[in-house]
């Protein structure tokens, strides 16, 4: 074989590659189309208790965090400064609308080692677990840069509102 014959080979491969992981990409959108994150803003008179500068990981299914979900506004890393306040969490991502996670949808914030495309030191990133719909928790990780991840998920903790039952 010539060399452009294997460098054609070599280009076709890629191209069908590149092509499988759109239709990979666009498969997972769409399952995940019937979530959709809350853009809006925290209530007026929230007191803010810290923002936390640092990126976005990842948002995945809860206790899975291997398994990405595509949802709008949330389906990439990124930076992001993350406002605590007294209603509840803003996730204020580059581009994109404020996400508000205001105190009922919050169940859990602690650390973490792994998500779907991050490993850190242990507990390097911390895991906010939220309600995305009625019957639907998800993990959301970040990884703060001014403070560490315990700092963040212990301003979190007070937020959550215990019910007596497991999410």
């Amino acid at each position: 074989m010539t060399r452009e014959g294997a460098l054609l080979v070599m280009a076709g491969v890629a191209l069908v590659i590149l092509v499988l992981l759109a239709v990979a990409w666009l498969r997972r959108t769409r399952r995940d189309a019937r979530y959709s994150a809350p853009v809006g803003e925290l209530p007026d008179g929230a007191e803010e208790w810290g923002v936390f500068p640092g990126l976005y990981v990842a948002t995945t299914r809860h206790d899975e965090p291997l398994e990405r979900l595509a949802i709008r506004g949330l389906g990439f890393r990124s930076r992001v400064d993350v406002t605590v306040t007294s209603a509840g969490i803003a996730l204020d991502l580059p581009g994109q609308p404020r996400i508000a996670l205001l105190r009922d949808r919050l169940v859990d914030a602690a650390q973490a080692t792994v998500a779907i495309d991050r490993v850190v030191e242990r507990d390097g990133l911390t895991r906010v677990s939220w309600r995305i719909d009625d019957d639907t928790v998800v993990d959301t990780y970040l990884r703060p840069q001014d403070a560490s991840a315990k700092a963040l998920a212990d301003a979190i903790r007070p937020l959550i509102i215990t019910t007596g039952s497991d999410a």
